[in-house]
């Protein structure tokens, strides 16, 4: 593509982003839609405001731990393909993502785009219908560092053979079209899903399994990688940093949800560590039983599936059932990693397997053993539904995905050339290496 081609491609969004800074000038009223003044809690404003900053510390901590698994000459792009998210989704999340996903509520399945456009009535009073102790934008700035990892969870999926400028418009298109409506079906009071009893503490559902969906279909939609070379991580410290991170992220992802400082935060938090540890062991010990090395990769793979595993259920299970969701996710995803190889399907690292089946089964077995309401305690009904939910977001999140890749393909062309491939995306899409010394792994 020449130059002046190249240079249009950016004009239309440049223009919609001068259009939004415009428009963000106008006056706007910042007043929550509540007339009764409720009062903060300091004590549970100063946690979120760190769970927050924990939540935030993720995205970078995936990139390090995508690009430590990545060819060296995809290095670069696979670390911005993740950092990428947080300047994108923080745009449009206040423009119009938040209020799709928690606004008004039409008929359970989206929310109003009015409502909280350009996060009109999103003030700095509490709003009981989401969190009646901390300020509503903080709420909302909560929620939206959950909106901003997982699209970059998905970039694992599809790496190595991605257009840049087609990724980020996909990027858009799944927040607005896939990520928003399930997070307002799953955690909205009127989502149809939350009405059903379907629960997800901290976005098992809402964030992994619809990230694994979409990185599957990616996958498929792509195709395969055809520059023919081995894969072996370009970094194996990168990724051990990166999974260091995940779980010290991770500790506000899954207490932050209790949106409050008390009990059950504390509950997610010890569930959290325990899960992970457990996945990690036994991921390790899995890979000794099978006459294999035990590798540092697998230690931080099996940790970062714990804590996939028992987000959804963090808030609702005993310290004794996390171990057990962390040791029946490892094992479900070290199984499924060991029979990627046998498909035709290229995810590049594994997000599927890891992020998508330990999402399952994290959902699954909330349905089992959430305090009262569970399988284990005699009622069947959150279960089933847990279930059907199952199924309604498989299909919602896979085939939405694919959908949206066919039509980012038909406006800008989704995957790289040949020659751009076997160059590498670092230099063919950003013009940069990672260092000035080629390294040899």
């Amino acid at each position: 593509m020449n130059e002046k081609n190249s240079k249009r491609r950016y004009i239309v969004p440049f223009i919609v982003l001068a259009i939004i800074a415009v428009l963000a000038l106008l006056p706007v009223n910042h007043d929550t839609l509540i007339s009764e003044k409720l009062e903060i809690s300091h004590a549970d404003t100063s946690w979120m405001l760190i769970a927050s900053a924990l939540v935030f510390l993720m995205t970078p901590g995936l990139a390090f731990f995508y690009g430590g698994m990545i060819r060296y000459k995809n290095l670069v792009s696979t670390l911005l393909q993740s950092f990428i998210t947080l300047g994108i989704i923080s745009v449009i999340w206040i423009v119009v993502g938040f209020s799709l996903a928690f606004g008004e509520s039409i008929g359970g399945i989206i929310g109003n785009p009015a409502t909280f456009i350009l996060f009109k009535n999103v003030g700095f009073a509490p709003n009981p219908d989401f969190a009646g102790t901390i300020p509503f934008a903080l709420f909302a700035v909560f929620q939206l560092k959950f909106a901003i990892i997982t699209p970059a969870l998905i970039t694992g999926g599809i790496a190595e053979r991605i257009r840049f400028s087609s990724l980020m418009l996909f990027i858009v298109l799944f927040t607005l079209c896939i990520y928003a409506p399930l997070a307002h079906w799953t955690w909205h009071p009127e989502g149809f899903l939350r009405q059903w009893g379907v629960l997800d503490f901290a976005g098992g559902t809402v964030v992994h399994i619809s990230a694994g969906f979409a990185a599957l279909s990616g996958a498929l939609f792509l195709g395969k990688r055809n520059d023919g070379e081995e894969s072996n991580p370009t970094n194996i410290p990168y990724i051990l940093l990166g999974a260091g991170l995940l779980w010290f992220g991770w500790f506000g992802f899954n207490a932050g949800s209790a949106l409050t400082a008390d009990g059950i935060a504390v509950s997610a938090f010890l569930n959290t560590n325990l899960a992970s540890a457990t996945a990690m062991i036994t991921w390790v010990l899995t890979d000794g039983a099978r006459g294999k090395k035990r590798s540092s990769v697998g230690a931080a793979v099996g940790a970062v599936v714990g804590l996939v595993a028992i987000t959804p259920a963090a808030g609702f299970v005993t310290v004794g059932q996390s171990i057990f969701i962390g040791f029946a996710a490892s094992l479900a995803s070290y199984a499924a990693v060991r029979l990627k190889p046998r498909s035709s399907i290229d995810d590049t690292l594994d997000v599927f397997p890891c992020h998508g089946i330990g999402g399952i089964v994290g959902m699954l077995l909330t349905g089992v053993f959430a305090k009262d309401v569970g399988l284990l305690y005699g009622d069947p009904t959150t279960f089933l539904f847990h279930l059907l939910a199952l199924v309604i977001v498989s299909i919602f999140t896979f085939g939405g995905s694919y959908l949206l890749y066919k039509l980012t393909n038909l406006i800008l062309p989704m995957r790289v050339t040949e020659l751009q491939e076997k160059r590498g995306l670092d230099i063919t899409q950003h013009g940069e290496k990672a260092t000035d010394t080629e390294f040899s792994y």
